[in-house]
Parts: structure tokens; C-alpha cells; sequence
């Protein structure tokens, strides 16, 4: 592995197929054997998390080794990279529920979600220290 590169996404497959499986799976069981009320209803919000934060989980880490940032994406920033989609996915969900959502709301969470990842991999870039070899 390159110093500067993360991980192969291949190593983040196992916990992408387990959050995959409880998701979607947990989701079909949810709708197949209960009615909406207040517990089941909040499951589904937490289920539609774990389910788009496994479907993400693959493309968050190909495109993190893809395209290499300096420092490298450490297996935390992937997995938060991808647990913000299954957030958005969950918020914009509870949203249009309520009738609340419309594009520009969608657009104006998308977008603040973005500013809030770039200002987090932001303070990881300042906070980074390069090792130094025993030579120089």
C-alpha cells in the first residue's frame, strides 16, 4: 500500500455486504410484518441509515483510493463519507413524510452536509504530521 493512497476498497467489502444485509433486509421485514406506528417508524429512519451507508460504503472507498488526497483517507473518513449519505438519505425521507422537502431544502442540506465533510478533512489536512525518516 502507497503511502498515499488509501486502502484498496476491497477491504472495506466485509462491513459494506454486513450493513447491506441489515439494511435492505431489515427494511423488506420491516414493511412485510409491521404497521407504521411510532417504534417501527423510527426503525425504518435507522434502517434506511445502515441500508444507504452499506450501498455507499463501496463508492466512498474506490473513490477515496482513486483519488488520492494528502494525508490519505484513513478507514474513519471513508466510513463517515459514506454514513452522510445514508444521513441525507434518512433526513430527505423524514422530510418529504412531513411534506416539508422541496428541491431547494434537498439542495441546501446536500450542500451544508458537503461544507461540514470538507471543513472536517479541512482540520485532518492541518493536523497531519508526514513521518520523517531516520536519514533526514
Amino acid at each position: 500500500m502507497s503511502p498515499t493512497r488509501s486502502p484498496s476498497p476491497i477491504v472495506y467489502l466485509p462491513t459494506s455486504v454486513l450493513f447491506f444485509i441489515l439494511g435492505w433486509g431489515g427494511l423488506i421485514t420491516l414493511m412485510n410484518t409491521t404497521s407504521p406506528t411510532l417504534g417501527p417508524r423510527w426503525l425504518f429512519f435507522f434502517l434506511i441509515v445502515v441500508a444507504l451507508t452499506g450501498t455507499a460504503l463501496p463508492a466512498s472507498a474506490y473513490l477515496n483510493h482513486r483519488f488520492p488526497s494528502n494525508p490519505p483517507a484513513e478507514p474513519s473518513v471513508i466510513l463517515r463519507q459514506a454514513l452522510w449519505v445514508g444521513i441525507y438519505a434518512a433526513t430527505i425521507t423524514w422530510l418529504n413524510y412531513g411534506d416539508v422537502l422541496n428541491g431547494t431544502l434537498a439542495l441546501i442540506l446536500l450542500l451544508g452536509l458537503a461544507i461540514i465533510e470538507g471543513l472536517l478533512r479541512l482540520r485532518e489536512h492541518s493536523r497531519w504530521k508526514p513521518r520523517r525518516d531516520k536519514d533526514g
